[in-house]
């Protein structure tokens, strides 16, 4: 996966900062207007219950006073206020009714407010019809969530456009942001005039960056070119002349052993210079300039320039049978990961027989018959390669250029390489190359 596709990924696994801007700004309106609705309710309940006990409780003190002063007087109802005074029928729900005031109490198909009081020895009751008032009143209620309901949407869109305007200039800097390629050098962050200060300081922050990183990339790639002809030129040169000295017909045999091992380190250390030289350079350019590899058709010269390793050891090296298998990927990368593991499983085995066999899709598999390794010494092999310090197998022997190495290569060019072992059973390694 490419590094620009895992960025927008996650980006949008985030969500913009304009969504949660906008978000949080429309949650407090949305709960400000509830919280506002609400207390305007809690009011005006508390409101209309004292508009009650204050009305109800002046008429009842009025008509208690015209009863003591006028043993005759008789309570005449109207048509939205009773009275009761516990002589004639009660009405089902008022019965049992204790002192107080009470509202929301339906007798018939009508809403009354009534308020009850204990007058010589007697419940009196004066029940006020409300029913027209809370038929308004709910009218009211939804007219006031209609109209909040309204100025949500109204401010919800007021404030999508404020944070659209605040935002844009950070979105805009996030994409040139996210335009910015390591490959190119020159490349700097424009910012609006209009923009914030903060957005200005962080823009010139990062163009400072910019070019500081350009003028890093120029040394390294000045360093690279430098070393790439300075340290091949003298390989070149002492592999050649190795190959002159051993074409003499009269060369003595120690000589020739010598010049032998010479011509083949040196052709180790062009190996390794271009494994080092792969490891700083873009796994997508390398991907670009990689050439089909047969691996079949590869394997058995690797195991052929490794055999003499075996002479003083009674140890065979056998390819097992496999299929046409190709990748695309840099030759001399290819056989200097494969050779490496190869040296390493016959440098860490005294006699048998090492397996190496290619399975699909594009797997190499290297078995070895060596004394194998516990899980703590593969445990603290992984952690020397996760940090890219040296590594040594647990017997001591060398890893020819290390198998942190060949663990920097593999991440680097997105191949995968395991290793697994019993203690005294030989080790099994699996190098696995990308499409």
């Amino acid at each position: 996966m490419k590094p620009e596709t895992g960025s927008a990924s996650k980006s949008r696994r985030r969500g913009s900062l304009r969504n949660r801007i906008l978000l949080a700004l429309l949650g407090y309106v949305a709960l400000l207007s509830v919280v506002v609705i609400a207390q305007g309710f809690l009011v005006h309940e508390r409101a209309e219950r004292l508009v009650w006990r204050t009305m109800l409780s002046s008429e009842l003190d009025h008509t208690v006073e015209r009863m003591h002063g006028d043993p005759g007087y008789r309570w005449v109802n109207t048509n939205n206020m009773s009275l009761y005074d516990g002589l004639g029928t009660i009405p089902p729900a008022l019965q049992g009714v204790g002192p107080g005031l009470h509202d929301d109490i339906v007798i018939g198909d009508r809403i009354y407010v009534v308020m009850v009081r204990e007058t010589d020895g007697r419940p009196l009751m004066l029940a006020l019809d409300v029913t027209d008032f809370e038929q308004r009143e709910v009218h009211t209620a939804v007219r006031v969530v209609g109209v909040a309901l309204a100025l949500i949407v109204l401010l919800g869109l007021l404030v999508a456009w404020a944070t659209n305007r605040m935002v844009r200039p950070l979105s805009r800097m996030a994409q040139q942001i996210s335009g910015l390629r390591p490959d190119l050098p020159a490349q700097h962050v424009d910012v609006h005039g209009a923009a914030s200060s903060e957005l200005h300081v962080i823009a010139d922050a990062l163009n400072d960056y910019l070019q500081r990183n350009d003028r890093f990339v120029e040394r390294e790639r000045v360093f690279i070119d430098a070393a790439s002809h300075e340290l091949r030129t003298p390989i070149a040169v002492i592999a050649g002349s190795t190959e002159l000295a051993l074409q003499q017909p009269d060369l003595p045999t120690p000589a020739r052993h010598h010049l032998t091992r010479i011509r083949r380190t040196s052709r180790d250390v062009e190996g390794l210079i271009s494994l080092l030289l792969v490891l700083a350079k873009d796994p997508a350019r390398l991907s670009q300039s990689g050439e089909r590899v047969a691996l079949d058709a590869l394997l058995p010269d690797i195991i052929e320039d490794h055999r003499h390793l075996t002479r003083d050891k009674a140890l065979a090296i056998t390819l097992a049978s496999s299929e046409p298998v190709e990748i695309v990927a840099p030759l001399p990368i290819v056989q200097a990961a494969i050779g490496n593991l190869l040296r390493n499983a016959i440098e860490h085995s005294d006699r048998g027989e090492i397996t190496v066999r290619l399975e699909k899709p594009a797997t190499v598999v290297i078995v070895d018959p060596g004394h194998g390794m516990s899980p703590e010494e593969i445990s603290a092999i992984y952690a020397r390669m996760a940090r890219g310090g040296g590594s040594s197998r647990g017997d001591g022997g060398s890893d020819g250029i290390g198998l942190d190495l060949i663990s920097r290569l593999c991440e680097h060019l997105g191949w995968q390489l395991s290793i697994a072992s019993d203690e005294g059973r030989g080790t099994t390694t699996t190098l696995m190359f990308g499409r």
